[in-house]
C-alpha cells in the first residue's frame, strides 16, 4: 500500500515486502488486490485464533458496548480479574504468585528484569545471543539478535550462545560448552551472588526457532536453582499451546520462576503478562503502571483466547497440524536442495533454507525470494534467524489439515520457482526486514 510511506514512521516497520492487506477471514488473509492467502505467519504468532475468530469477536463486541473503565491502574474490572485467575491455574509455581499486565512482550519482559533486579538487589542478568526480548529500551538491552546492534547492551549482561543442533558453536555435544561457559561466568566475572536472572526462550523464535538439545533448559534451571538466580521463560512467541504444549517449557518439566507471555494470548489485540511470585510482584506501588494496562476490552480478548483454546482443543491441533507440516516439509527437503533444516514444536518451526548442504551457507537472498513468491502465490510467512535465512511458520492455531496441503504446495512451487530464476532481484527491492 504505497499510501503508507508517506504517512506512518518507517522505524517502526519491519518490511518483508509490499505486502498490503485488506481484511482477514479465519486462518486466511484478503490481499489488497483481494486474493486469499493462507496464513501461515498469524501476525507472527499474534493471531492466534486466526481473523475474526466468533468467540475472539463476541468478546470484544460485549465488553466494548458496557466497557468497565480503561484499565486496572486505580480501578478494577472483572474481564482483568478472570483472566489473572487462569494464567495463576494454567501455570507452575510456588506460593503465592501474581500476575501483572501490559500491551507486549517487550513491556513484560522490561518490567521482568525491572522487577528481579528491585526484589533481589542484584545487578546482573544472563541471556542469550540470538534472543529477542522486545522493542523497548530495556527489552533490546537485554536481548542479544542482530537485528538489535543499534541498541546499547545493559549494563551487567552477559549473553551466552544459545545451543543450534545445526550449527553448532564449538565441538563436542551440543549444549555442553555452553553450559560449561555458564559455570564459568557464575565463578568468575558474573558472580552467582550478584546475578538476579536468567531469560531464556524454551524455543528462541527470531533466532532461527532454535529447539535446544534434550535436557538443556533442565541443566540451566538446575544451575540457576542451584545459585539463588531466578529462571524467567520468555513464552511470548511460543507458548499458550503452540508448541503442542500449553507451555513450551512444559517440554523438559522447568517450572520458571517468572514468565512472560504477548502475542497470542490477546488474539491479535495488544496484551501481555507477567506471571510470578508475589513477593516480587506486589513489591512496591507504581513501580510499573501504564495507563492502559489491563485494559477490559483487551483481558476480555484475552479470556476468550484461553477459553477457546480449551473447548477448540487447540493445543492437540497444534501438535497435530504441526506433525503434519513437518512431514510434508521432510517431503520437500527430498526435493529442493536448499531445505538444509527443519525444526520445531507444533505450530513453531523453522526451515533453514541454505546455498549448499554441505557448507551450509546460509541463503539469504533465495529466502527473501521464496517468502515473496509464496506471497504471489497465496501464501504468507515471514523469515527470522541471525542471517535471515530461516523460513518460520507460526500459522494460527485453528489451521485446518487442508489449509497444511495447500500451504505446503504453493510453499513447494514457490522454492521451485525461486530455484530456476523465476523471481528477479527487482522483485524484492523494496524489503526492509532483517
Amino acid at each position: 500500500m504505497a499510501r503508507d510511506a508517506g504517512s506512518i514512521a518507517g522505524i517502526q516497520k519491519l518490511r518483508f515486502g509490499p505486502f498490503a492487506i485488506r481484511a482477514g477471514d479465519g486462518n486466511r488473509l484478503i490481499a489488497a488486490d483481494g486474493r486469499s492467502l493462507i496464513d501461515f505467519s498469524a501476525s507472527w504468532g499474534a493471531a492466534s485464533l486466526g481473523h475474526g475468530h466468533p468467540a475472539l469477536v463476541e468478546a470484544v463486541q460485549r465488553t466494548l458496548g458496557a466497557m468497565p473503565g480503561a484499565s486496572i491502574l486505580s480501578t478494577v474490572n472483572e474481564p482483568a480479574v478472570s483472566l489473572a485467575e487462569k494464567l495463576l491455574e494454567l501455570t507452575p509455581g510456588q506460593g503465592e504468585r501474581r500476575v501483572w499486565f501490559g500491551h507486549s512482550g517487550s513491556d513484560a519482559n522490561e518490567t521482568i528484569i525491572r522487577a528481579v533486579e528491585a526484589a533481589t538487589g542484584r545487578k546482573r542478568v544472563i541471556a542469550f545471543v540470538g534472543a529477542y526480548h522486545g522493542g523497548t529500551t530495556l527489552s533490546m538491552s537485554v536481548s542479544g539478535h542482530t537485528a538489535q546492534a543499534h541498541a546499547t547492551p545493559r549494563p551487567g549482561l552477559f549473553l551466552l550462545p544459545y545451543p543450534n543442533p545445526y550449527r553448532p558453536h564449538f565441538p563436542g555435544a551440543v549444549g555442553e560448552a555452553t553450559l560449561a561457559h555458564l559455570d564459568y561466568l557464575l565463578a568468575t566475572v558474573c558472580p552467582a551472588h550478584d546475578t538476579a536472572a536468567i531469560l531464556i526462550e524454551a524455543i528462541q523464535s527470531d533466532g532461527g526457532l532454535l529447539v535446544p538439545p534434550p535436557g538443556f533448559l533442565a541443566a540451566v534451571a538446575d544451575r540457576a536453582r542451584r545459585h539463588g538466580i531466578l529462571v524467567v521463560c520468555d513464552e511470548v512467541k511460543v507458548g499458550l499451546g503452540r508448541t503442542g504444549m500449553m507451555h513450551a517449557f512444559a517440554a523438559e518439566g522447568v517450572e520458571p520462576d517468572l514468565i512472560s507471555f504477548g502475542k497470542g494470548l490477546g488474539g491479535g489485540l495488544p496484551l501481555s503478562a507477567v506471571v510470578g511470585p508475589a513477593d516480587i510482584l506486589d513489591r512496591q506501588t507504581a513501580f510499573a503502571m501504564q495507563t492502559l494496562c489491563g485494559n477490559p476490552v483487551s483481558c476480555a480478548a484475552g479470556n476468550a483466547v484461553l477459553e477457546t483454546i480449551a473447548k477448540e482443543g487447540l493445543v492437540d491441533n497444534a501438535a497435530q497440524r504441526g506433525g503434519e507440516i513437518m512431514t510434508g516439509l521432510r517431503r520437500l527437503a527430498e526435493r529442493h536442495p536448499q531445505i538444509g533444516d527443519i525444526r520445531g514444536r507444533g505450530l513453531a518451526i523453522g526451515v533453514e533454507l541454505v546455498a549448499d548442504r554441505t557448507s551450509r551457507e546460509p541463503a539469504s537472498r533465495f529466502c527473501q525470494k521464496v517468502v515473496y513468491r509464496c506471497f504471489e502465490l497465496g501464501l504468507l510467512l515471514f523469515y527470522v534467524g541471525l542471517r535471515s535465512n530461516v523460513l518460520e511458520l507460526t500459522p494460527p492455531m485453528t489451521l485446518t489439515a487442508r489449509e497444511v496441503e495447500k500451504g505446503l504446495d504453493i510453499l513447494d512451487r514457490a522454492i521451485g520457482d525461486v530455484a530456476t530464476g523465476r523471481v528477479p532481484d527487482a522483485a524484492i527491492a523494496a524489503y526492509a526486514g532483517w
